[in-house]
């Protein structure tokens, strides 16, 4: 594809992702309509379906975008700190910044039907495979560089994190009373993952430099390939 069809497929995509995320905020997951997409993008219905195939790619799509960013800027972190590489700041920054973000949030709160469509999209499957590979890359890190607690299995690790975190992301502030800031929750969660599964003493910044370049080539590629699924056609 031509650098500049290729462009303007990227700038035509943006600008129906921003009015389809516009439309998210308004009526969530369940609302959201390619008709009235397409509508606010000024475009026809079809357009929308030269980028993706369905309401619900779409919707991934939109999650996608959000997702890119975010592991860019936590990429962007560990750039500036490679402490930031550390199992738990890696965390605490990720919720905080997935957190933070309007559409990420109206995802993670979607309710069963919403999720099932959403986890079901055949453009999910790369992905899964990526972000495992990341995640297993990420941890073999840590441990080479003793940053995880000895005698623990990185794939042990993995999955207990996962279930944390998704009690973390699943959690509603409001049950909790106003204390629960999202920093506190996020410094909980922080604390919860670096007592369970880091040394008891804390390693010398010089071990994260040293583990931070695969890390950072990890999160790379979870973002390349959010973007991917972000883009549809655009990517190609």
């Amino acid at each position: 594809m031509a650098k500049t069809q290729r462009a303007d497929l990227h700038q035509r995509a943006d600008a129906l992702l921003d009015a389809a995320a516009g439309l998210l905020g308004s009526v969530g997951p369940r609302g959201l309509r390619i008709e009235e997409v397409a509508r606010r993008a000024g475009v026809g219905k079809g357009t929308v379906y030269l980028h993706w195939a369905s309401r619900e790619h779409l919707l991934l799509a939109i999650g996608a975008r959000e997702a890119a960013a975010m592991y860019e800027a936590v990429t962007a972190a560990i750039r500036i700190d490679p402490v930031e590489a550390a199992l738990h700041r890696y965390l605490r920054r990720l919720y905080v910044e997935a957190m933070q973000r309007p559409i990420l949030r109206s995802i993670f709160i979607a309710d069963e039907v919403d999720l099932a469509a959403f986890a079901n999209q055949p453009t999910r499957s790369d992905l899964t495979e990526t972000k495992l590979i990341a995640a297993g890359d990420h941890l073999a890190a840590l441990r080479d560089h003793r940053l995880l607690r000895s005698g623990i299995d990185p794939a042990d690790v993995d999955h207990a994190v996962q279930a944390i975190a998704y009690g973390f992301f699943a959690d509603s502030p409001l049950a909790s009373g106003p204390r629960f800031s999202l920093e506190h929750r996020a410094d909980l969660l922080a604390e919860v993952i670096r007592r369970s599964f880091e040394p008891a003493r804390t390693p010398a910044p010089e071990r994260y430099a040293a583990a931070a370049p695969s890390i950072i080539e990890a999160s790379e590629r979870l973002a390349a390939s959010f973007g991917r699924i972000a883009y549809g056609t655009a990517a190609d």
